[in-house]
C-alpha cells in the first residue's frame, strides 16, 4: 500500500517503509528519514539515493523516482548521470590535489608553481570536466613544448596524472587520459640532464663581494652569504630560526623535518658565518627567523629573493648553485675525504647496510672543512 503524506510525516519504526514501484522511505535509528529508490539497470539491482526528508517531500520522491524509471526504459543509467553531473572540472580537481598536498611540501615554491604551471601548460584541459577529457586533449597541451622544456613537460604531465588519478580515486573517471596510453604518441625527448647553473669557486668571493655592496635588503645578502658559507639548500638557511643556532657551539641543527632527506642535519660554523649571524642580529623582526623577510615581517623569507640579488648583480648562477662550487673547491683544493665533504652537503652515502653501521656525522672533520672553505671565500 502506498504511503500517504501524514505516514510519512509520523512514521519512526527503524526499517524500510514500501511506498510503491520501488521507492522506500528509509528510517534510521536516530530518527532520520530518506528516499531510497530500488532499480534494476543492465539486469543488476541498483539503489538510487533520492535525497532526505522532509527536504524532499513524498510527493518530489515520487517525481524523481518516474524520471530514474523513465531513463532506464530508455536504456540510460540515471546513477552514471547523476555521477557525471557531479564530475568537478580539471580546475577545480587540480586546486583539491593541490590543497591536499599543501602540508606536506616544503618548498613555498614548489608549491606555487605546481598549481600555476597546469594552469599555464595545461590550459586546454583547465575548465572542462575530468570525464570529458581525452588523451588526446592532454597530448595537444603537452606536445608544443614536449622537447624544448622537456623537464617542465615531464613534471607537468606527472601533475597531470596526478589530478586525474585523484579523479579515478573518487569515481570521476574510468582511466587516466595523461597515462602511459599517450607514450606513444609523445616525440622522444632529448636526454640531457639540465644542472643548476653554479658560480666555479674562483668566482665565488667576488660575487659575494657584489652581492655585499648591493643595494639588497640586509636580510637577503645576509641570507645569500649565510648559505655560501654553509653550502646549506636555500629554503633550509631561509627558513632557519634562532632556535636552532647554537652561538657557543659554533653549531646549527636543522631538524629532519626541514631536510630533504628528512635526517636531522648538524652544520658546523666556521668564524664567518658566525659574524653573518652577528651582523643577523640587527634585523631580527621579533619572529624567530634569522633572515625574515624584508616586506612581510615575521614571515620567511620567499626563495625568489635571493635569487633576484644574484640576477641584480649580473650572477648567472642559482643560490643552490653554491653547493656545487663549494664541493668542486673541496675536490680540487683540498684532500678531504670524499665522505666527509659529502656530508657537509648532507648527502647519504652507501646502502642501507652501510648506513646502519656508520652512525656519526664527522662533525669534527666537517667542521676544519668549512672553516677552510670560509678563509678561501674571505680571501
Amino acid at each position: 500500500m502506498a504511503l500517504t503524506a501524514a505516514q510519512a510525516r509520523h512514521i519512526d519504526r527503524p526499517g524500510r517503509h514500501h511506498d510503491g514501484r520501488g521507492l522506500y522511505l528509509n528510517v534510521a535509528k536516530g530518527g532520520s528519514k530518506s528516499w531510497v529508490q530500488r532499480v534494476t539497470i543492465d539486469g543488476r539491482r541498483r539503489e538510487i539515493g533520492l535525497g532526505g526528508y522532509p527536504t524532499v517531500s513524498l510527493a518530489q520522491a515520487r517525481r524523481k523516482a518516474d524520471d530514474n524509471r523513465s531513463a532506464v526504459a530508455h536504456n540510460r543509467d540515471p546513477i552514471a548521470e547523476k555521477r557525471r553531473a557531479d564530475v568537478p572540472t580539471f580546475r577545480e580537481a587540480a586546486e583539491k590535489v593541490h590543497a591536499l598536498n599543501l602540508p606536506r611540501w616544503r618548498n613555498d615554491h614548489h608549491a606555487d608553481f605546481w598549481l600555476r604551471s597546469l594552469e599555464l601548460h595545461a590550459a586546454g584541459i583547465w575548465p572542462r570536466r575530468l570525464d570529458q577529457i581525452k588523451p588526446a586533449d592532454v597530448i595537444a597541451c603537452l606536445e608544443p613544448c614536449w622537447t624544448t622544456k622537456a623537464e617542465t613537460m615531464r613534471r607537468v604531465r606527472q601533475r597531470i596524472q596526478t589530478v586525474m588519478r585523484w579523479g579515478m580515486a573518487h569515481g570521476f573517471i574510468d582511466r587516466n587520459p595523461a597515462g602511459e596510453i599517450i607514450s606513444a604518441a609523445l616525440p622522444s625527448q632529448p636526454k640531457v640532464r639540465e644542472h643548476l647553473p653554479a658560480l666555479h669557486y674562483l668566482e665565488v668571493p667576488d660575487a659575494l663581494e657584489a652581492v655585499r655592496s648591493s643595494r639588497a635588503s640586509m636580510a637577503a645578502k645576509l641570507a645569500v652569504e649565510f648559505v655560501a658559507l654553509t653550502a646549506a639548500r636555500s629554503g633550509e638557511a631561509r627558513g632557519a630560526t634562532w632556535a636552532e643556532i647554537d652561538l657557543d657551539a659554533a653549531l646549527w641543527t636543522v631538524p629532519a623535518s626541514r631536510m630533504k632527506g628528512k635526517v636531522e642535519h648538524r652544520v658546523p660554523l666556521s668564524t664567518a658565518a658566525l659574524d653573518v649571524l652577528d651582523a643577523a642580529k640587527g634585523i631580527y623582526d621579533g619572529s624567530d627567523y634569522v633572515f625574515p623577510s624584508p616586506l612581510r615581517p615575521g614571515r620567511e623569507m620567499p626563495p625568489q629573493t635571493l635569487l633576484k640579488v644574484l640576477r641584480d648583480h649580473g650572477i648567472t648562477a642559482t643560490v643552490h648553485g653554491f653547493r656545487s662550487s663549494f664541493r668542486s673547491w673541496a675536490l680540487e683544493q683540498t684532500d678531504a675525504p670524499w665522505a666527509v665533504a659529502e656530508a657537509c652537503l648532507a648527502h647519504r652515502l652507501g646502502t642501507a647496510v652501510e648506513q646502519a653501521y656508520v652512525r656519526t656525522d664527522m662533525l669534527d672533520q666537517r667542521r676544519g672543512l668549512m672553516q677552510r672553505w670560509a678563509d678561501f671565500i674571505g680571501s
